[in-house]
């Protein structure tokens, strides 16, 4: 699988910068290693001008001198790292450098490459820097993945025979909290202790009782003439027969006919 990927980008030329015009200069011979300077340079008279390309395959970049017209190559300089030997900058300038070119059977040369704009430098540079800035964080993904392929990885299954204990004691204290007397609906209390399942307490006095039987069959068996309210009494089922009678009375009086 690492192959194919590697076959397919070796494959594979991506074009990082185009420059339409450069030049060429040949360059004397470094007389120290304080590095080069385009000062020493014939700077008026180019030994070459044409077109810049650099390109990358896999790993490696390419900065390749064509020409114009017809893309006929000029020279090619294969750059494995940046910086490096093969792309240096000048010391007095930011527009030149000088490159190693190679022929493809070994053999070498240097050669002054200038920009005519400074702008053109900047992205010149800028495209190898990205390039091999790329290069680099793929070499650390893949000693990571290195690593943690050749690590051991944590078995966290259960072997046979094992189980596992779960402590639900918090959900226990919220259940008996939760089991407190709630008082009923619509506000009512609950009733009394003494009083009996289904059953009516009576008023606490007979008087309310009378007079509330009273008022209410009054109306029901004449219309004319109010019914006078009674008398307490100390006798409660008294008061409920006298009522009786006097509202049956009452009735034959006012002319209702009385049902049996």
């Amino acid at each position: 699988m690492k192959l194919d990927k590697m076959a397919e980008d070796n494959s594979y030329e991506s074009m990082l910068c185009v420059k339409p015009e450069v030049h060429v200069y040949r360059i004397p011979p470094r007389a120290s290693n304080r590095g080069y300077r385009a000062a020493d340079w014939k700077l008026d008279e180019p030994a070459w001008s044409g077109r810049m390309k650099i390109t990358a395959k896999g790993k490696m970049a390419f900065i390749k001198l064509e020409d114009k017209n017809t893309g006929e190559l000029f020279a090619q300089a294969p750059v494995e790292q940046y910086p490096g030997c093969v792309v240096e900058a000048v010391t007095d300038s930011s527009r030149y450098f000088v490159i190693r070119i190679e022929d493809g059977s070994g053999r070498h040369a240097f050669i002054g490459l200038g920009f005519a704009d400074r702008g053109d430098s900047f992205d010149f540079n800028v495209a190898l820097q990205d390039h091999f800035k790329w290069v680099k964080q793929e070499g650390e993904l893949a000693k990571l993945e290195a690593s943690q392929s050749t690590a051991p990885k944590l078995d966290l299954s259960f072997k046979e025979g094992q189980t596992i204990k779960i402590s639900i004691g918090n959900i226990k204290k919220k259940d008996a909290g939760g089991a407190k007397s709630r008082p009923m609906g619509g506000g009512l209390l609950p009733p009394p202790p003494g009083a009996k399942a289904g059953g009516v307490l009576p008023p606490p006095g007979g008087q309310q009782t009378v007079s509330a039987v009273q008022t209410n069959t009054a109306p029901l068996l004449d219309f004319g003439s109010p019914v006078p309210a009674a008398q307490p009494s100390s006798d409660l089922w008294g008061e409920f027969t006298s009522a009786g009678s006097n509202s049956s009375k009452d009735a034959v009086k006012s002319g209702w006919v009385q049902f049996s």
